[in-house]
């Protein structure tokens, strides 16, 4: 790990609390692997998060997700090899990682509602803010773990 300070040592409780939480709502949530390894790569896409681009990435090619979709997620507007129901994800994952910008909001939330339960809406928004609350983490502190690592902490968590 490289980091400015160990995160599990500062604050255990808090940081075992954010895991645990993550590790929950991926598994909750139900979607698709794909649909959710997307989702977070393409908020760590636009947050410039390393860390989770490296463990995101990987863990949807080990989904089966194609080196194609995953070069191709920037500009999954124009690519045709996204569903729907990805587009629609993915509009609104922009939409909120994107907040302060003020990018589409009301058009992205049409988008989701055609495409997902309220249930659902609520679930990939929560996911939304978990991944945006890690790249802030680690950005922040500087985090870089290898993804063996990673599975190695989420399997002790749960």
């Amino acid at each position: 790990m490289t980091t400015k300070i160990d995160l599990f040592a500062a604050a255990p409780s808090l940081m075992t609390f954010w895991q645990r939480t993550s590790i929950e709502l991926d598994a909750a949530a139900s979607f698709d692997r794909t649909l959710s390894e997307l989702v977070k790569l393409r908020a760590s896409q636009i947050n410039g998060c390393a860390n989770c681009l490296n463990l995101h990435a990987t863990e949807a090619r080990e989904n089966g997700e194609t080196e194609q979709r995953i070069y191709l997620l920037p500009a999954w507007r124009e690519a045709p090899c996204y569903t729907d129901r990805e587009r629609a994800a993915l509009g609104w994952t922009e939409a909120l990682t994107r907040l302060c910008e003020g990018r589409e909001h009301a058009s992205a939330y049409e988008t989701l509602k055609a495409e997902f339960t309220e249930e659902e809406q609520v679930k990939l928004t929560v996911m939304i803010n978990i991944i945006n609350g890690w790249n802030r983490i680690a950005v922040g502190f500087g985090l870089y773990v290898d993804v063996a690592a990673v599975k190695a902490a989420r399997a002790s968590a749960a």
